[in-house]
């Protein structure tokens, strides 16, 4: 029996769980980088590295809360280091004797990488970053020296492994934060979400604007999910025995959102006194579908709860088809008109499929409990895409940069002209993979200008009095709590970055110290010049400018064209996956500008309308039974085949007048359907006609939207994200 006295104790136990779970594990990570770091450090010491700078800041950039990204961006900087090397040691013998031409194919070299990290933005992407400042890091000492070039870049390979080995070693084992723990947990939050808003909308509750912002949330959440199974393998066995199934379920969640969004603007597009009749008669199939997700919004979506779900919704389809058809023929009772059958028809299809991808994601979701299974037999891939021309912006800028220090530093012969070039091409490689290059060069440039003073004064008044490893580590261990306090925070974390990577680079002494006060303030005024020519660069060519705004939604609206053109294998995963990419990259570029993000997510929404019906409507072609009405040269095939063309004019160029054309396609299409006599007496369950009319159908509505970015009076999308910039 529990007693008064009892439930401040439980108050404090929950107060601890909640602390533990939140800050606690921030003061984690700050206890793994102070291990890390002394390990790390006496290592260096104890093994006599020429440069033990190397090693802490190699420590620091691949320092991550997960254990799973920290190996995972272990192995990706191991291939970086490996590559970089071995392109800089061929330069360096083709070019040893003539600098100006090593420092141009070194910048080309660097800005070809910058170029790669900002195509990728994912694992890939890091090896480019380290393959190009790990060739800086090599190349530019080795102009000094080229006959121990060759050793020099041996020596800094073995720095980078030993930080690399060290950090693996102390994230993984010491009181380790799993990717994969994370990874179950956001799938579950993101499905609770889901079902939450899919209930809304089903119910009519769900504003427009809710439903914008959970749709970009979801977008943003598929290609992070994606990056963190990627990471989860690494470090777990049972992720990589289910990876497969990991990424169909996160396909399966893409379709699944498409779905529901084209369901919830149909059903939009109804409100009114035309469609009130068909709601009316759709309302018991929605209510259906929305008491099979209604238990799921209130906690954590388990594999049991997958299972339950699976279950209720195999029993529940046929009943949900004899609503759809008792509906139908409610309408037809009250001597609906052809207009609202079509509607109705529509949405139930949609209704309809949605609740069997419902059904398909719960299966996925609860096959996740065996080790082995069926469903991990799935072909499909993440495909991201990028823009070329915002990548080769980055290596662009990048490489100039480069050159232009090159030539300062050959110009004055500068003593710390190698460190400022060094730095250029480093904070560049570093900045190309944020979504927000600006923010993240300025706050590693604080970071940097805050590491000098600390390092200054710790330089000449601390480090000159100690005695043994012990002791400098502890005139340390504040600033490295510090820096890694700022790094486990997302809104400080290049602060963090620049405070300890600098500090490394420039302040922590070597085996062989040398207190020289002019070498120090040239090392840190090359530092601070470097990164500050790089803030300038960055607002010069800056990435969050109407042009590639634009740029991007035109990749956004050449989707459709894939949709119509592209082969089938492998179209739904590679459609769904690029848009969203395309959509994520986009939306982060625009933080700062509220009405280009709601322009681009309303261009997201009609392109996976129309993009997903097209598909889906390729699909039923290709699996037709043989009959003459299902004939490559019937009507309503040619009336198909001319109505993607009139899609793809229009998304290629979007005005008013190719809006026309398609829409007068899409009706002849309709008509040529309605006109084809099938060899049965056409269900709604089996008649492939009927189907396709519900893709044609919806596609007309969309195309018809009044809020759609293709409406009359919207059509020029150059000149509505320039004005809203």
């Amino acid at each position: 029996m529990k007693t008064v006295a009892d439930a401040p104790v439980g108050a404090f136990r929950r107060a601890l769980n909640d602390w533990a779970l939140s800050e606690g594990l921030t003061w984690v990570f700050v206890f793994k980088a102070l291990l890390t770091s002394f390990v790390a450090l006496w290592l260096a010491y104890r093994l006599e590295l020429p440069q033990p700078s190397t090693v802490m800041a190699t420590v620091f950039i691949v320092m991550q809360r997960q254990s799973g990204e920290v190996l995972a961006k272990s192995f990706y900087r191991i291939i970086g280091t490996l590559l970089g090397l071995t392109v800089m040691v061929t330069l360096i013998a083709l070019f040893n004797q003539e600098r100006v031409l090593f420092l141009l194919c070194l910048a080309l070299w660097v800005g070809l990488c910058t170029a790669g990290s900002a195509r990728y933005r994912d694992f890939r992407g890091y090896a480019c970053v380290l393959a190009g400042y790990t060739a800086v890091m090599i190349g530019l000492p080795a102009t000094f020296d080229p006959e121990g070039a060759f050793m020099q870049a041996l020596w800094r390979v073995l720095e980078i492994t030993v930080g690399i080995l060290c950090t693996g070693l102390v994230m993984g084992l010491v009181l380790p934060q799993t990717s994969g723990a994370t990874l179950h947990t956001t799938l579950a939050a993101r499905f609770r979400e889901f079902a939450g808003f899919a209930c809304a909308g089903l119910a009519g509750e769900l504003e427009p604007q809710r439903m914008e912002q959970l749709s970009a949330r979801f977008a943003a959440q598929a290609v992070a999910l994606e990056n963190l199974r990627n990471a989860s393998a690494f470090e777990d066995p049972n992720i990589r025995l289910r990876s497969g199934r990991l990424a169909r379920l996160n396909n399966e969640f893409m379709v699944l959102s498409t779905r529901f969004h084209a369901l919830y603007q149909l059903l939009q597009r109804l409100q009114g006194e035309t469609g009130a009749r068909v709601l009316e008669a759709l309302q018991p199939c929605l209510a259906q579908v929305g008491s099979e997700l209604a238990p799921l919004t209130e906690r954590l979506y388990s594999d049991q709860d997958a299972a339950n779900l699976a279950l209720g919704l195999e029993t529940s389809k046929q009943a949900l088809m004899q609503r759809i058809r008792d509906g139908r023929q409610q309408l037809v009772e009250q001597q609906a008109d052809e207009a609202q059958l079509t509607d109705f028809n529509t949405a139930a299809e949609l209704l309809f499929r949605f609740a069997s991808d419902l059904h398909g994601y719960a299966q996925t979701q609860a096959s996740l409990a065996d080790q082995h299974h069926d469903r991990e037999n799935w072909k499909g891939s993440f495909t991201t895409r990028a823009n070329g021309m915002a990548a080769a912006v980055a290596g662009i800028r990048c490489a100039l940069l480069i050159l232009a220090c090159s030539a300062f530093w050959l110009a004055s012969a500068w003593p710390s002209g190698s460190t400022f070039v060094l730095m250029a091409g480093l904070v560049s490689a570093l900045v190309s993979t944020s979504a927000n290059p600006a923010r993240l060069s300025l706050q590693l440039l604080v970071g940097a200008a805050g590491s000098s003073l600390i390092g200054f004064v710790l330089q000449f008044w601390v480090f000159p009095w100690l005695d043994g490893f012990a002791l400098l580590y502890c005139s340390l261990a504040p600033l490295i709590a510090l820096g890694a306090f700022l790094i486990a925070r997302p809104q400080t974390a290049g602060y963090g970055v620049g405070l300890l990577v600098w500090f490394c680079i420039v302040s922590l002494p070597g085996n062989q110290t040398h207190y020289l006060p002019y070498r120090f303030f040239n090392e840190y005024l090359a530092v601070l010049a470097s990164m500050g020519l790089v803030v300038m660069s960055i607002a010069l060519l800056p990435p969050d400018r109407p042009w590639l705004w634009r740029r991007l939604e035109r990749d956004l609206r050449m989707r459709v064209v894939f949709a119509v053109s592209g082969k089938l294998k492998g179209l739904v995963d590679g459609f769904e996956s690029g848009t969203r990419d395309l959509l994520n990259q986009a939306y982060g570029l625009a933080t700062r500008h509220p009405d280009v993000q709601h322009q681009l997510l309303l261009w997201m929404f009609v392109v996976l309308e129309i993009g997903h019906a097209v598909i889906e409507l390729r699909q039923e072609q290709a699996s037709l039974p043989e009959d003459p009405c299902y004939a490559e040269d019937t009507a309503w095939q040619q009336g198909v085949r001319a109505m993607g063309r009139a899609l793809v004019r229009l998304f290629i160029q979007p005005d008013e007048s190719n809006r026309q054309r398609a829409l007068a396609a899409v009706e002849q299409a309709i008509q040529a359907v309605r006109d084809t006599p099938e060899p049965r007496p056409p269900q709604f369950d089996t008649s492939p006609l009927r189907r396709v009319l519900s893709y044609l159908h919806f596609i007309r509505s969309s195309l018809l939207d009044p809020r759609s970015p293709l409406a009359e009076g919207s059509a020029n999308a150059a000149g509505r994200l320039a004005n809203a910039s």
